[in-house]
């Protein structure tokens, strides 16, 4: 039989950890995560880990730095410790937006943040709905991928939507909207749309039929929220009955909160791979737990088994 799994937490999302430890019925790794006092981070395993297969949470949401810094250290102090395998689970991985040169003279932090995971020593990333597929290319080790777009069409059908339409709001992300919509047996519309500067969304079309339907926009993240409450406008506009929104990570960042208000969704559902405070939870916000999605890929991760059959990868 395989030797129980090791599983530890750095200090970004510890309800989500609990609750995974929790389905994986196994207790949270004794280690200490904390800083210096002239902030510098520290980190140290309390008991042995020589031999074992790891997996540490960590998502890499605000502060992104510190809890970037803290899945490194864990990593190399595993790797030190003589770890057999080192499992970083990243529900959000923090910088995948600069995945790419938009001017030049930039970087693409996202590929940095990948050079330094395996530097630090991981061996198998475990993440959930990146912003693009590309990502994956930016690691020389495995990189499992799952999607929350089940927990999203399980809790839609049990709402018993009328007429719904899914809606894709920019063009790359039209193919985890035809997934959701498969899922509920729909039709999809996509939204075309134009950045005059960064922040800001101007739609320019509603491609697909809106009209007397209600509306799920679909998306990966929750920013700034500047796409939500233009997208909201224009399809109200062309005669949509309602407007639900789904995405998975919800960064929820500036003035995200009020955009939110301006959309006017009857539901905005989210996920905690973020967790999100009191005071963001407006009164029509749900949050679904990926708690059992993510646990379930641990377990079949260190019996290792393949992952595609249970889990679809809606990558762009």
């Amino acid at each position: 039989m395989a030797e129980p799994l090791l599983f530890f937490t750095g200090n970004s999302n510890p309800e989500l950890a609990k609750e995974i430890a929790s389905h994986l019925k196994a207790r949270l790794g004794d280690a200490t995560v904390t800083k210096f006092q002239n902030g510098e981070t520290y980190a140290r395993f309390n008991q042995s880990v020589r031999g074992k297969d790891i997996f540490i949470l960590q998502s890499l949401c605000e502060p992104v730095n510190d809890n970037l810094m803290e899945l490194l250290v864990l990593a190399d102090a595993a790797k030190r410790s003589s770890a057999e395998t080192i499992n970083a689970v990243i529900p959000w991985y923090g910088y995948s937006l600069q995945d790419r040169q938009t001017q030049p003279r930039e970087p693409i932090t996202a590929k940095l943040v990948a050079n330094l995971l395996q530097t630090a020593g991981i061996n198998r990333i475990l993440t959930m709905d990146l912003h693009v597929g590309q990502i994956q290319g930016f690691f020389d080790i495995p990189v499992d991928h799952v999607t929350a777009i089940p927990l999203f069409a399980d809790y839609l059908k049990k709402q018993k939507l009328h007429n719904p339409v899914v809606v894709s709001p920019d063009a790359g992300g039209t193919k985890r909207a035809r997934i959701l919509a498969k899922e509920l047996n729909a039709p999809i519309a996509m939204i075309d749309k134009r950045r005059p500067k960064p922040g800001e969304a101007e739609i320019m079309n509603v491609v697909g039929e809106v009209n007397g339907k209600t509306c799920i926009v679909v998306d990966d993240i929750v920013n700034s929220g500047s796409t939500l409450a233009p997208v909201s406008k224009a399809l109200l506009a062309r005669g949509a009955t309602g407007i639900y929104i789904c995405a998975t990570h919800p960064i929820l960042c500036g003035p995200a909160v009020q955009r939110l208000k301006e959309t006017q969704a009857k539901e905005i559902v989210l996920t905690n791979t973020i967790p999100v405070s009191k005071e963001k939870r407006l009164p029509n916000v749900r949050i679904l737990s990926v708690g059992k999605l993510l646990a379930d890929a641990i377990q079949m991760m260190h019996a290792h088994k393949s992952l595609s059959d249970k889990f679809e990868q809606p990558l762009q």
